[in-house]
């Protein structure tokens, strides 16, 4: 259970106004300077574990194997919830169990996970209430990127008793699949928790306010400006306005609805 690779990525909700990403890089290179540390983003909105979790899920597939990912996005730091570790066939998270990591452990198999008790590998024997992510996550996840193994970290913990978020899920009826918004990029698109097997081979329309949206391929399949529905590439239906903002536009939000349609005769 060691990591190979010597590569770190972050994933917080910092921001870049204040030291805090700089901290944590330096506690990483305090443990291990030869280590790589790649920043997936340090823009996800304040306390919003649901769009980290999105972004985490996302970014995963496309790592080295044995990639230590450290995310944190802990409105519950200096709480009783816990700090973990877990370890992926493919790779290691390290996070507060809040649900954060549930994303990527729905689509990946468990091997095991600790609570973070063993404080020969935290950056302080006593860590402040409010910056766990500087005094535990990060030398952790150096120390795991280095070599050490998952088990030294910490008790382990029941796989079961992870914290999973309660997310809606899409649902299939008789006359449609109904889902909803789950992220919204920088763009202003649309991304919702709707899968693209759910087209299959059928004559799909996306029902979104009061338009119907024949599925394209590109953002310019339709004049500037237009709403478009297509599948991005993070494999979910997505709602785009070609060259704007398509949040703004329809006035949608994370949760709104839309819905998939089937039509006996091709669009005309």
């Amino acid at each position: 259970m060691r990591s190979k690779t010597g590569l770190v990525t972050l994933l917080t909700d910092f921001g870049t106004q204040d030291e805090y990403v700089g901290v944590v890089k330096g506690v990483i290179a305090t443990v291990n300077p030869n280590l790589q540390v790649i920043d997936l983003t340090h823009q996800i909105p304040p306390q919003d574990i649901e769009q980290a979790r999105f972004c985490l899920m996302n970014a995963y597939p496309y790592f080295p194997e044995d990639t230590v990912h450290i995310a944190v996005v802990d409105p519950g730091v200096g709480s009783q919830r816990r700090a973990i570790a877990v370890q992926l066939e493919s790779g290691f998270l390290v996070a507060p169990d809040n649900g954060l990591l549930s994303g990527v452990i729905g689509q990946n198999k468990v091997v095991g996970a600790v609570e973070l008790t063993n404080s020969d590998y935290w950056h302080l024997k006593r860590p402040s209430n409010t910056f766990h992510a500087r005094d535990i996550f990060a030398p952790v996840g150096a120390h795991l990127a280095s070599g050490v193994n998952l088990k030294q970290l910490g008790k382990q913990i029941d796989l079961t008793s992870l914290v999973e978020l309660d997310l809606p899920q899409y649902i299939v009826t008789d006359t449609a699949i109904q889902g909803c918004i789950q992220y919204i990029d920088r763009f202003g698109n649309l991304i919702s928790n709707i899968p693209q097997k759910c087209l299959e081979e059928k004559n799909i329309l996306v029902k979104v306010k009061e338009l119907k949206l024949k599925v394209s391929n590109t953002y310019n399949d339709v004049n500037i400006g237009e709403v478009v529905a297509l599948v991005g590439s993070h494999g979910w239906i997505e709602i785009a306005v070609n060259s704007g903002n398509a949040a703004l536009n329809l006035n949608m939000k994370l949760g709104s609805t839309l819905e998939l349609i089937e039509v006996n005769e091709p669009d005309r």
